[in-house]
């Protein structure tokens, strides 16, 4: 199996859940409400499982090896592009979470800001996992032989069982009152 098989079967769980954000967006514009456990919900998947499982196999391991190689101008290109997208979706995230808190606060403007973040990362994750799926994915395997792609593979697999005992871990702390 070539190590994009996994990245390509997460992809599907994203965009089952990027395709939720313009439905709570529409109802959260409509009832002049924002949801707080749906939010928190969907950080929780964009953050844990988008951007550090999915993103972080990609950087941490396929970009990593492929920054070792003479890519092509581009598949250089468009690898930078897909990293700057990770980039602009940790920011779109970080302000959705502030909005949600101002909202919180009192600040119902911010109602405005959260439901623009949304679909920020709606415009945004279609096109990214199509870039990634159709054209990039399948060309940087040229870049590695059976064997290499073999032992990224199976990095891949040892991160994932990383993720479930990094995700608790915080969990833990947050209970604690130290995260």
């Amino acid at each position: 199996m070539m190590p994009i098989g996994p990245l390509m079967i997460e992809h599907r769980l994203i965009e089952r859940v990027i395709k939720v954000l313009p439905v709570m967006s529409k109802r959260m514009t409509e009832r002049g409400e924002i949801e707080p456990n749906l939010i928190d919900t969907t950080v929780d998947f964009i953050r844990m499982y988008a951007d550090r499982t999915h993103h972080g196999k990609e950087e941490e391991i396929l970009f990593r090896d492929l920054s070792k190689r003479n890519l092509g101008e581009e598949d250089q290109r468009l690898m930078k592009a897909l990293v700057d997208d990770h980039v602009y979706a940790r920011q779109t995230v970080k302000e959705l979470v502030a909005a949600k808190e101002r909202y919180l606060g009192g600040d119902k403007g911010a109602l405005e800001t959260l439901v623009n973040m949304m679909e920020r990362l709606f415009n945004l994750y279609p096109e990214h996992i199509r870039k990634e799926d159709r054209v990039f994915f399948p060309a940087s395997m040229k870049y590695f032989s059976r064997e290499e792609r073999e032992v990224m593979l199976n990095e891949m697999w040892e991160f994932d069982r990383g993720m479930l005992h990094e995700k608790y871990k915080s969990v833990a702390l947050t209970l604690e009152g130290r995260g």
